[in-house]
This record gives structure tokens, C-alpha cells and sequence, in this order.
């Protein structure tokens, strides 16, 4: 198993892309700390791992909030003593829409959870994987960092913030043995499909999307779980401020 005995905290994981992540991970031997706002989503993902025979325990955390970001990264520690792999998966949006029509308070919400989660979880997670003598930590990025799309202008910022972050990191963190990097998916099958495309999601709204997509398709958590497991796993140990694109081609 690619993550035997490691422990890793997935944000987000209660739905979408950390869902499909945090099942990854436990398939491979980690134990998982499934965090997200929704707990009934957190507790359902954690239940079901469980069911399938891994190990996975979940602490409802806004990881834009430092106070319980502490508190995510000590339940992590009470369950099981230490920290190897940590995703910030956790995102948001709003819907399709002109840039000014965008209310501050929007905006705030996107840089937070986006952005300052980066920071927040650093705080917390570092001193335990220095303390470890390494440790992993992948960022969950997007496409829309790399090439925009109109009508998310915020969220793209946010995006590519969260990538120079990555390598930014990556070059600071590199002599302590800590390795960051992040994984770009185009936009896939989770919760935030409709908000993206800015319109109901059926087969017709998902064309214009669809076309700028070689392989022909959005991606599917699996995706971008796989892509994350790669990075996370002892294979990888040669790799930092990597930034893979999961996208079908999207950004070629």
C-alpha cells in the first residue's frame, strides 16, 4: 500500500474531489482525517471508509477560521499522533457572473477559504512535520489559475495564488524535508459544477465547456484523487512545487 501507516488530514472531504481523495488515501493504507463544513457530509465519507474497512475520523473545521484550524490539526494529533500528508482541498465560488457584479463580501469568502486556508493550515501542520522530519502537502489548485475563464475572475486569483504559493513554499520548505506541490483539475463533477458553468448543469450547458477539453470530458474525482495520491506517496519523494494539471488537455 502507496500510504501504509501514514496519516494525512483532507479538507473538503466531505463531498467532490475530497471525497474521492480521502477514500484514495484509505485504500492505500492511510488514515484519514476528514474535515469539512458540512458534517453531515464529513461524517458520512468518514462512516464509509470505516465500512470499507479503512481508518478515517472526522472534525468539522471553516478552514478560513485560524481558531479552528488549531483545532482540526490537534483532533488530528489525538487520533493518531502525528501528521504526514496534509490537502487543502477546501474551495469556493460563486456563480458565473461579471467581475463587478462580484459583492465584497463574495470576494472576502473566496480569498479566505482559497488562500488564507494555505496559511492557516501551514501555521498549524508545519511544526508538527518539522518536528515529524518531513511531511507532504498538496494544494488543491484549478485550471482557472493557469488559463482564466470570463466570469471568474476572483476565483482564477484566487487559483493563482494558490499555485505561486505552492512553489513558493516548495523552495522555502525544501531543506526540512517538507515537499509541496499541487494538482489542477478542470472543472468536474462536484457540488460546484452548476456554480462554474453559471446555469443548470445539463448536457447542453456543459457544451461550450466540454469543447475547450480535448480528451472530451470533465474530470471525475478519481481524477484528481489519483493524481493527489501520486504526489503524496514515498514515489514522489523527488518532486516539489510540482504542479500537475488534471484536465484533459485543457491548458496544452
Amino acid at each position: 500500500m502507496r500510504l501504509e501507516d501514514k496519516v494525512a488530514i483532507v479538507t473538503g472531504a466531505g463531498s467532490g474531489f475530497g471525497e474521492g481523495i480521502a477514500k484514495r488515501f484509505a485504500a492505500e493504507g492511510a488514515k484519514v482525517v476528514v474535515n469539512d463544513i458540512d458534517a453531515e457530509g464529513g461524517q458520512r465519507v468518514a462512516g464509509e471508509i470505516g465500512e470499507a474497512g479503512g481508518s478515517a475520523v472526522f472534525q468539522r473545521a471553516d478552514v478560513a477560521v485560524n481558531a479552528e484550524v488549531k483545532g482540526l490539526v490537534a483532533a488530528a494529533l489525538a487520533a493518531y499522533d502525528r501528521i504526514d500528508v496534509l490537502v487543502n482541498n477546501a474551495g469556493t465560488a460563486v456563480s458565473k457572473r461579471p467581475m463587478l457584479e462580484v459583492s465584497e463580501a463574495e470576494f472576502d469568502r473566496i480569498f479566505a477559504v482559497n488562500v488564507k486556508s494555505i496559511y492557516l493550515t501551514a501555521r498549524h501542520v508545519l511544526p508538527v512535520m518539522r518536528r515529524q522530519g518531513g511531511g507532504v502537502i498538496v494544494n488543491i489548485g484549478s485550471t482557472a489559475g493557469v488559463r482564466p475563464r470570463p466570469g471568474h475572475t476572483w476565483y482564477c486569483g484566487s487559483k493563482g495564488a494558490a499555485i505561486l504559493l505552492t512553489k513558493a513554499m516548495a523552495v522555502e520548505l525544501a531543506a526540512e524535508r517538507i515537499r509541496v506541490c499541487a494538482v489542477n483539475p478542470v472543472i468536474g463533477d462536484t457540488g460546484l459544477t452548476e456554480t462554474f458553468l453559471g446555469m443548470p448543469d445539463t448536457p447542453e450547458n456543459r457544451a461550450g465547456h466540454m469543447a475547450t477539453i480535448p480528451l472530451g470530458r470533465f474530470s471525475k474525482p478519481a481524477d484528481v484523487a489519483n493524481a493527489t495520491l501520486f504526489l503524496a506517496a514515498d514515489e514522489s519523494e523527488f518532486l516539489t512545487g510540482t504542479c500537475i494539471s488534471v484536465d484533459g488537455g485543457r491548458c496544452v
